[in-house]
């Protein structure tokens, strides 16, 4: 099975932590380039470092605002203009929490900016880049919710649907390029997104925080949290040659919780 991504450049989003980060070290083990984007340039560097490299790969880091449109959409344009990537993961911490309805319209209409909308200027950006080598792999790191709303996470289980479906779409504008585009969904995978999520189901139902993370150990057949590593695994499988053939599906990484098919 030919997983090598050698001389690949890949861009990852949301690379200073949790399954960004995870995601950037696997890529970089497996051969590519790698570009790793967030907003906290010191984090980014002391990724870097961490970064695995033969000798002859070139990683780099750029500082960003994502909720910026019109210098991200500048930053985007000078990657892509510099040299094509091949590879591309679309990761981008999730909305605050709260209700569906206690949400105010702008907190919906920031996350599809945040989300759906730097999604599009990415792949705007960088697709031209891959119908040139004729290898594209875009993932997508969303969540189960596009299969099965979380509670009290409405306005995050609304956008990543969204995103679920432009990229289903996408999937068959870009297939004739020999571009893939597929979503990786967590479930509960150990990173600062869960633990704010479970000190907020402590403080709802008048929990401890180690009494709501263990029920909610409870709901995943595996009795555990993903590690980050784990999800990254399946991102760096998308993006190999040996998956050349998987486009456009949702692919839970979630230890069985996901109760639908």
């Amino acid at each position: 099975m030919n997983l090598s991504i050698a001389h690949k450049k890949a861009l990852v989003c949301g690379g200073s932590a949790g399954i960004g980060k995870a995601a950037a070290i696997e890529l970089a083990a497996l051969g590519a380039h790698v570009t790793i984007m967030a907003r906290n340039p010191d984090k980014l560097k002391a990724v870097l470092d961490e970064l695995p490299n033969n000798g002859q790969q070139h990683h780099q880091f750029v500082a960003v605002d994502f909720t910026d449109l019109e210098v991200f959409s500048k930053t985007i344009d000078e990657l892509a203009g510099k040299e094509p990537y091949e590879i591309l993961v679309n990761n981008t911490g999730g909305p605050k929490g709260g209700p569906a309805l206690a949400a105010a319209p702008k907190a919906y209409a920031d996350a599809f900016a945040q989300h759906l909308m730097c999604n599009q200027i990415l792949v705007q950006g960088l697709v031209a880049g891959m119908k040139a080598k004729g290898y594209g792999r875009i993932i997508n790191v969303i969540s189960t919710s596009v299969k099965q709303p979380i509670e009290n996470l409405g306005v995050s289980n609304t956008i990543r649907g969204a995103v679920a479906n432009w990229s289903k779409t996408l999937s068959t504008e870009l297939g004739p390029f020999g571009i893939t585009i597929n979503n990786v969904l967590p479930g509960f995978t150990q990173t600062d997104r869960l633990a704010d999520i479970v000190n907020s189901a402590a403080n709802r139902f008048n929990k401890t925080p180690e009494e709501a993370a263990e029920f909610m150990r409870s709901l995943v057949p595996a009795r555990r949290f993903a590690s980050p590593q784990e999800v990254a695994f399946s991102i760096a499988f998308l993006a190999s040659p040996a998956a050349g053939y998987i486009n456009g599906i949702n692919l839970p990484v979630d230890g069985g919780r996901t109760k639908s098919l």
